[in-house]
């Protein structure tokens, strides 16, 4: 009898929990609805973070998707003066925009779905400033190491959702559980007792984005060093692979020589824990497009994300380029020796500089660097410039081949956009569409037509084109991101002869859309629809590449240039 009772009395305690976290769930989904949608709230005159605040406190398990909607809906207008939104676009990405949640559930009153659907009918319209400016605002601060109040941290999670449900175009492609995850991490938000706790749960939900744009959220996290282990460095550097760390840099030989390290050594456990396995939890905290881009961003030396635990000394499972398995006790250090750390700051800075320096130097090759184009301007008066672009562009053309590094963020953005497009492209150079979001219908996105010149397309009438009949080479990698990939597909249209050749790449092009969350955090996503003109995929996809080229090893330790092989065998 008594085993009957604590089962009773867990069922009942599981059934009042759940009921809750739904309770919550529901009430943040009608929420983002109401504040992007009802005029008075979308157009700021009635404040969308205090209407949250000043309901969500009313919520219990016994709060049912009626009870939410009165409680959000009751002191809003319901009589609206104008009639109806109307808005037919021929192109519309409307994936993403699903009501079902109320539509179609069965609990909802019809006196409530006329209420909600009302609300959309006659939604708010804004221009796209005036939108961006509503979306932004945000004033409330609090300590660095103070959890947020409950109400603030499903605030949080609340602007979160929204920003998926209503702003982040690519929605579509995430996993298809991410509405029963996000309920999960609802409830561990009730529960989170801790600052630490909850910038877990904000690393979870901006991951399951899986946007290359979102990357960086991590950095803003307060307990960063502590969610991912990086108050102690590696004596070595290294490449991370789908199974292994690859060591490719002994930066304090001493220590590596007593942990038995070498240059080549394949570290394929840190704890007794596998590399595919600690990969895969950094996975769930760390938002990228894809799987290449997450390795490619962990192997960076300076961000130090991928170790499992924050001790001094690790036990690493190596196998020597001979195939010999050993553990390795491997002292980690923390910079607090001054020695130590100037030579890693060494070594780093002559990285840097080497990768900066980089450059393909050959009689037969013009080479351009879309991260070193702006240089081309030094010294040159603003009305010499075109003709100055023209006769670089006229010299490159001279050349069996053209080679347009893409590896690294534009840092003139009139390089493709104008000059290359005004020397070699003919007038219409239809490369790719641009989905903007759709301010009559916020959640859906319509495409700038090529008539709306001048920001993402270019249009010079009567221009003189001068075609390139060469090899063109695009070289690709992860650092190909955003507008670096959009001017990679600008190119590959421009010469329809050219090869895309390298990694795939960030996978996360459209422009940065920045939603500021309460006690300062700002979530950057992708907040434009891109793809290719004949409507392929490039978010998560990266651009197309024709040959991809994939390192060995032994290519990695060797240092060789793969990508400079390529093209110097193309030019036979």
């Amino acid at each position: 009898m008594k085993n009957i009772f604590i089962l009773f009395f867990v069922v009942v305690i599981n059934a009042t929990v759940c009921a809750q976290k739904n309770s919550y769930a529901y009430f943040m989904k009608t929420w983002n609805f109401i504040k992007y949608y009802h005029p008075d709230v979308a157009s700021g005159k009635k404040d969308a973070d205090s209407l949250f605040l000043e309901t969500i406190g009313r919520v219990n398990e016994k709060s049912d998707e009626n009870a939410v909607i009165t409680f959000l809906s009751a002191n809003l207008n319901h009589k609206f003066s104008g009639a109806p939104v109307i808005d037919t676009p021929k192109d519309v990405l409307s994936v993403n925009q699903d009501f079902r949640w109320y539509q179609n559930n069965k609990k909802v009153s019809s006196e409530n779905k006329i209420v909600l659907n009302d609300i959309y009918s006659h939604r708010f319209i804004a221009d796209a400033d005036q939108k961006e400016k509503i979306l932004a605002s945000e004033t409330n601060e609090f300590k660095k190491d103070e959890n947020l109040p409950l109400a603030y941290r499903l605030l949080t999670l609340a602007k979160l959702q929204g920003a998926i449900d209503y702003l982040y175009p690519h929605k579509y492609l995430m996993d298809k559980n991410t509405e029963a995850y996000f309920s999960d991490l609802t409830d561990q938000t009730v529960h989170c007792t801790s600052r630490k706790e909850f910038e877990i749960i904000l690393a979870k939900v901006v991951s399951s984005m899986e946007d290359t744009h979102s990357f960086r959220f991590y950095d803003q996290l307060n307990y960063k060093n502590e969610i991912f282990y990086r108050s102690y460095f590696p004596p070595f550097n290294y490449v991370i692979l789908k199974d292994h760390i690859l060591v490719t840099q002994l930066l304090v030989p001493e220590i590596c020589s007593k942990a038995n390290i070498h240059i080549g050594d394949r570290i394929t456990e840190v704890g007794g824990k596998s590399i595919r396995q600690i990969i895969k939890e950094k996975k769930e905290l760390l938002s990228t497009s894809n799987p290449e881009t997450l390795l490619y961003l962990m192997s960076d030396y300076q961000r130090n994300l991928i170790w499992p635990d924050d001790q001094p000394r690790k036990d690493l499972k190596v196998v020597s380029k001979d195939n010999k398995a050993y553990h390795a006790d491997t002292e980690f250090i923390n910079f607090t020796d001054k020695q130590q750390r100037a030579i890693v700051t060494e070594y780093i800075q002559n990285k840097t500089r080497l990768k900066q320096q980089y450059k393909i130097d050959h009689k037969d090759i013009a080479y351009f660097k879309i991260n070193d184009a702006f240089a081309f301007t030094n010294n040159i008066a603003d009305d010499k410039l075109d003709d100055h672009m023209d006769s670089i562009f006229q010299e490159a053309s001279s050349k069996k081949a053209i080679v347009f590094d893409m590896r690294g963020y534009p840092d003139w953005g009139g390089f493709v956009f104008y000059y290359v497009y005004k020397y070699f492209s003919p007038v219409e150079n239809h490369f790719g569409k641009y989905y903007k979001p759709n301010v009559k219908n916020i959640g859906t996105y319509i495409p700038i037509s090529y008539k709306d010149f001048g920001t993402y397309y270019s249009d010079i009438k009567n221009k003189t084109i001068h075609p390139y009949t060469g090899k063109v080479f695009m070289i690709v990698n992860p650092e190909t991101l955003s507008m670096s990939e959009w001017n990679t597909m600008n190119l590959q249209n421009i010469f329809p002869q050219s090869k895309t050749i390298g990694q795939r790449t960030a996978g996360a092009d459209g422009d940065i859309r920045t939603l500021k969350l309460p006690a300062g955090y700002n979530l950057e996503f992708t907040g434009n629809g891109i793809f290719y003109y004949d409507n392929s995929q490039t978010q998560k996809v990266g651009v197309r590449i024709n040959e991809f080229i994939e390192y060995s090893d032994d290519d990695i330790i060797q240092k060789r240039d793969l990508e400079l092989e390529a093209v110097l065998k193309g030019l036979n």
